[in-house]
């Protein structure tokens, strides 16, 4: 039986069953096993879990919980709040200022979390209800919410970024630095769209009324400023240690989950269902990011005793004779189509271990590419039918936001999304330019 009819086999086993509705990690981990006693009988079955002894020697996995816990932190507390409140005071007055506001708040709660839930959860409980009250178009700044909370698995630090590191034995400062550029092109493609559809049509986003514009003092404008800037300040502090070399990796993370707890701490905010929230859903979310990492190695590592990934680039370069642009199209494109299944986190641990060795055959850069592939995550997050933050924004919009105003809301934002990875591959250096310069190329 051929290395190529094994690989299709499984994918399309694990797809069958990812239907049932059980859990994910339970799935990856159970084809993975039972595909290894399918080929080498009795005892194999242990082959893909003794896999499991390498996430003892994946120190990073530390920083997962610690930058997950500090941007809940920041959101449960309602420090990360005060950004909006700033956002709405010194931009309302521009038309459409409030949806270029949330975009901005979006890319400094991303700086915060590394993960789009804090952020689609922020967007979705405090910019929205805002952005609606004041009469802008429901459609659009719903696309505005859910497009701006992708940022948070571009831009550091970004934990996506931190586990294809892992995978792809990449390092991760790299990547995080790759990322920047083409987060703040997104944002920036974002914000230029809004600032133009509004001009078009103004009827879409009014601009603050002139008498509460005139309710504002200076005073008032600069205490939002200071309160707003005080999260910004635990990202700065956090990743400047790390950029200088001060603190490690991991030591960075532990510094920005203390900021953070110090923040809420001494603003007053620190009350005991907060710290109890914040530890629930850091454990959560951390407990479920090392299942499916577990799941996958038991996956990978029948991958690797097949010789599965040797074969595919058989097949697609000598059998098939793509081109390698073509061959790096389908991977994107098969992204999407994972996306609507699998989260981010799954999707990288099952195809990374197929993917990546053939992107380095095929001469493209590996960091290059992870800054790729998490764009076209993005995509997913976003796309029809199954995308996750579609999900999430139908569960925290108000009753008069439907499902339909959800999907049509986001065409726009995905095809500055596909601009934006179009932007990428054909200049490389929006991605590599930082990386190179940080590491004197």
């Amino acid at each position: 039986m051929s290395s190529e009819f094994i690989t299709l086999f499984m994918f399309s086993t694990m797809l069958v069953l990812l239907v049932t509705g059980q859990r994910v990690f339970g799935i990856i981990g159970f084809v993975g096993a039972a595909a290894a006693l399918w080929l080498w009988g009795a005892g194999s079955a242990e082959l893909p879990f003794n896999a499991a002894f390498k996430l003892l020697n994946w120190f990073p996995l530390i920083t997962v919980p610690f930058f997950v816990f500090m941007g809940f932190i920041l959101s449960e507390s309602g420090i990360a709040s005060n950004l909006y409140r700033m956002f709405h005071i010194w931009f309302g007055p521009v038309r459409g200022g409030l949806a270029l506001g949330t975009i901005g708040l979006m890319v400094l709660i991303s700086c915060m979390n590394g993960l789009s839930v804090a952020g689609m959860a922020i967007g979705a409980t405090v910019a929205l209800p805002e952005l609606l009250k004041r009469g802008y178009d429901k459609r659009m700044v719903t696309g505005v919410v859910q497009a701006g909370s992708s940022l948070g698995i571009l831009v550091p630090p970004s934990v996506v970024l931190v586990l294809y590191a892992m995978i792809a034995r990449q390092p991760v400062l790299q990547l995080w630095l790759a990322g920047i550029l083409p987060g703040l092109m997104m944002a920036a493609l974002f914000a230029a769209y809004i600032y133009i559809r509004c001009r078009i049509q103004p009827e879409l986003a009014p601009a603050m009324p002139e008498e509460e514009r005139a309710a504002i003092t200076r005073s008032e404008k600069i205490r939002a400023l200071s309160a707003g800037l005080l999260p910004l300040g635990v990202f700065g502090i956090m990743m400047g240690l790390f950029l200088a070399g001060v603190t490690s990796l991991v030591e960075s993370a532990a510094v920005g989950a203390l900021l953070a707890t110090l923040a809420a701490f001494f603003s007053g905010r620190l009350t005991k269902f907060v710290f109890e929230e914040s530890t629930r859903k850091t454990l959560n979310i951390s407990a479920m990011f090392l299942w499916i990492i577990l799941a996958a190695l038991c996956f990978g590592a029948v991958y690797d005793g097949l010789g599965a990934v040797r074969a595919i680039r058989t097949l697609l370069l000598d059998t098939w004779d793509l081109e390698p642009w073509t061959i790096l199209i389908m991977m994107l494109l098969s992204f999407v189509i994972l996306g609507m299944f699998l989260d981010d986190t799954a999707m990288l641990v099952i195809v990374a271990p197929l993917y990546i060795p053939l992107v380095i055959a095929l001469g493209f850069n590996p960091i290059w590419f992870g800054v790729l592939y998490t764009i076209t995550c993005q995509i997913a997050y976003i796309t029809p039918p199954f995308g996750y933050n579609l999900f999430l924004m139908r569960a925290m919009a108000p009753p008069e936001i439907t499902l339909g105003d959800i999907y049509r809301s986001i065409t726009p934002f995905v095809a500055l999304m596909v601009l934006s990875i179009i932007l990428i591959m054909i200049f490389p250096d929006i991605a590599l330019w930082l990386p190179n310069l940080y590491s004197g190329r």
